[in-house]
């Protein structure tokens, strides 16, 4: 149990941020963290060490993601939501001081990529697993993640600078 808690003070802000990436929602990312570590304490005894604790975590945190989405039959990802946004559309300043414009072309390009290339995008991003850990939760090679992550990341490299 002590190694758990020594990974929630690590892992806990990745695992905020990849819901919130996901769902757009500070509180249902904050009650998806709160279930997300209530599980693995819960069950921290079927941790069998096959894979990283973190890698662990996240695999419930992906499966309470799923649950959450089906339970709720929710409509829009916060991706979805992203990719309908025209880009040049004027914020409010209360909009401004949440998100940087930058952040938002960025999630905009990640939105219009397929659910498995985003996936490794937000994984990598804002859950700061290794690509070993990934293909893990993608159920594909450390080199397969790693190849894609990197072609995926010139590819918006190139949308952003002809964005920006």
């Amino acid at each position: 149990m002590n190694k758990l808690e020594e990974e929630y003070e690590e892992i806990h802000p990745k695992i905020y941020a990849f819901f919130y990436s996901k769902t757009g929602n500070r509180m249902t990312a904050e009650d998806l963290c709160h279930d997300t570590f209530y599980e693995s304490c819960k069950n921290i005894v079927s941790y069998n060490g096959h894979s990283t604790l973190s890698t662990w975590v996240f695999s419930i945190a992906i499966n309470l993601l799923k649950k959450y989405y089906r339970k709720n039959k929710y409509q829009q990802s916060l991706m979805q939501k992203l990719a309908t946004l025209p880009e040049t559309e004027v914020h409010s300043l209360e909009e401004l001081a949440e998100i940087n414009e930058d952040t938002k072309i960025l999630l905009h390009h990640i939105s219009k990529l397929d659910d498995a290339s985003r996936e490794i995008i937000l994984l990598r991003i804002y859950g700061e697993l290794s690509f070993a850990e990934i293909g893990v939760l993608v159920g594909k090679s450390e080199n397969y993640t790693r190849v894609t992550f990197h072609r995926l990341k010139l590819k918006i490299q190139k949308l952003m600078e002809v964005t920006l």
